[in-house]
């Protein structure tokens, strides 16, 4: 059975709550500045979208570049001020129009993608924030730096490279408490010097916030239930496609 999609007006409200919820969660931390809402819009139309930016939310995630390509240069006009995050896995052959598009690319997982970053960053004199995705679980099918390769793995990107790498990002299994995953994610990101840590999701985001989390991404808690994603088109390189938003 498919369930309900809410109106624009349960919508706002989730996101008031949400808010209300996020500034606790942050004030109980003692966190003189609540965390960040990333309101994750992946298959959410433009239509759906428009009253949460006309309310005054900032930051967005999409998870795939020709979706957010196709919907989000008309959605810029109604607040320019708004920031759009990559948070799915990029390939390659797409960094030139993620880097025209996104304000922030949470996914750096490999070496490549980093040459293909700093090519296209130097090319076009735009750079956008960057995070790495560290796979915390070590699961074989999803995207990220294992942990123990977070450290050097983190010196290539900024030595080698050049590149200006601002933090962590994680997704932990679905099966397993977050809590230890986003503790080891705030400790490579204290030790390495990195101020955001983006972690946490609609079922756990008060946790990731009372250890650290300085960006939280949360979509069915806005949006509701999602369908099942298309497989992802192919590419240079084929990434798993792990969900980042709960």
């Amino acid at each position: 059975m498919t369930e309900p999609v809410p109106s624009a007006a349960e919508t706002l409200a989730a996101w008031r709550a949400l808010t209300d919820r996020l500034e606790g969660a942050s004030s109980r931390a003692g966190r003189s500045s609540p965390a960040r809402l990333i309101a994750v819009t992946k298959t959410v139309p433009a239509d759906r979208i428009a009253p949460l930016l006309e309310a005054g939310q900032v930051e967005f995630g999409e998870n795939r570049v020709q979706e957010a390509k196709a919907k989000w240069p008309e959605l810029r006009a109604l607040a320019p001020v708004c920031r759009l995050h990559l948070i799915g896995p990029l390939q390659t052959n797409k960094v030139r129009d993620a880097c025209a598009l996104f304000d922030v690319i949470q996914t750096l997982d490999r070496p490549r993608l980093g040459e293909a970053l700093r090519a296209e960053i130097d090319r076009a004199g735009r750079a956008p924030e960057l995070l790495v995705q560290v796979n915390t679980g070590e699961e074989p099918q999803k995207a990220g730096i294992l942990p123990a390769e977070t450290d050097r793995f983190l010196d290539d990107m900024r030595g080698r490279l050049g590149l200006t790498v601002a933090g962590l990002m994680c997704i932990p299994p679905a099966a397993a408490p977050p809590g230890p995953h986003f503790a080891l994610l705030a400790k490579m990101a204290a030790r390495n010097g990195l101020p955001v840590l983006s972690m946490g999701m609609s079922a756990d985001f008060e946790t990731a916030i009372a250890l650290g989390a300085t960006h939280v991404r949360i979509g069915s808690a806005l949006f509701g239930a999602r369908p099942a994603p298309d497989p992802a088109p192919p590419g240079d390189e084929p990434r798993p496609a792990a969900p980042s938003a709960g």
